[in-house]
């Protein structure tokens, strides 16, 4: 079976097209966040925001199961985005006020998990996402909070360019910094709320750290590097859905569908990367 024929087969089956339906929208703002992640140095920030989210999710499927991860999140991520962004103008550098936003969540969603029953199905649900039982709502949840994000990018788009190449200049040309900061900080939260139910609360760092760093490899010209970012969290993330699929019907193994997305941006950063040495 062909790539063609294997991506058509694929389109038949229910499971597979919930899939499709969460991971494309989510590369797309991904590989555009992912730029500004690279261009400002944020890659703790968004550590720390992927793991601030985890007790929104957690409280989430204490009290709803499954269809409450989404709400739970956004909610955690909102909260966190917040508390980060304020902590920062207080006076905190960006790593002490991540790491105090990281520590204090993180704890809260363990402690939340650990009050209930089921804790190893609830953890592995939490932390690795299940792209292949995803429902219609957690799709339509999920694009939502994808379209919100891409909604704010675009209306903040020229703020975060100059922002990105020249805070100073942005600040002194009438771009709020802290408005700035915390729109891009809650696109990076809205990210991974919707990566939440793909590749779980441990892997969303691999859809927004690895295009853009990847991209930065390949250009230093932003055009370019949005353009590459877009095309390698799409073509990966197809990729992962895709090859785990076929491994799964090869093996008679379930394969996780977000692992494998993950290991596939992985294995595109380290392929450009080897690339790049090589010229």
């Amino acid at each position: 079976m062909n790539l063609i024929e294997l991506i058509l087969a694929s389109l038949r089956l229910p499971f597979a097209i919930h899939a499709f339906a969460v991971i494309i929208p989510l590369a797309l703002v991904s590989g555009l966040v992912g730029v500004f992640i690279n261009l400002r140095g944020l890659e703790f920030v968004s550590d720390g925001l992927t793991h601030a989210v985890f007790p929104g999710l957690a409280a989430g499927f204490v009290i709803a199961g499954n269809p409450g991860l989404l709400p739970g999140a956004f909610v955690a991520a909102l909260v966190a985005t917040v508390v980060l962004t304020y902590l920062s103008k207080a006076g905190l550098s960006s790593d002490t006020a991540t790491a105090i936003t990281l520590s204090g969540m993180f704890g809260l969603g363990v402690l939340i998990v650990s009050g209930t029953g089921g804790i190893t199905t609830s953890i592995e649900t939490l932390l690795f996402g299940h792209l292949f039982t995803v429902t219609a709502m957690e799709a339509g949840l999920a694009g939502l909070a994808c379209g919100i994000a891409a909604l704010l990018l675009f209306v903040t788009y020229r703020a975060q360019v100059f922002t990105a190449f020249d805070p100073e200049g942005a600040q002194g040309a009438g771009y709020a910094r802290l408005r700035t900061n915390l729109t891009l900080n809650f696109c990076i939260a809205l990210v991974v709320v919707s990566a939440s139910v793909a590749v779980g609360n441990l892997l969303v760092l691999a859809l927004l750290i690895v295009p853009g760093a990847a991209a930065r490899l390949v250009s230093a010209r932003f055009s370019t590097m949005v353009i590459v970012s877009l095309l390698i969290a799409v073509v990966a993330s197809v990729a992962g859905i895709l090859v785990a699929i076929s491994l799964s019907f090869a093996v008679d193994v379930p394969i996780p569908g977000g692992a494998m997305v993950a290991l596939m941006f992985v294995g595109v950063y380290l392929v450009t990367l080897l690339v790049r040495v090589r010229r």
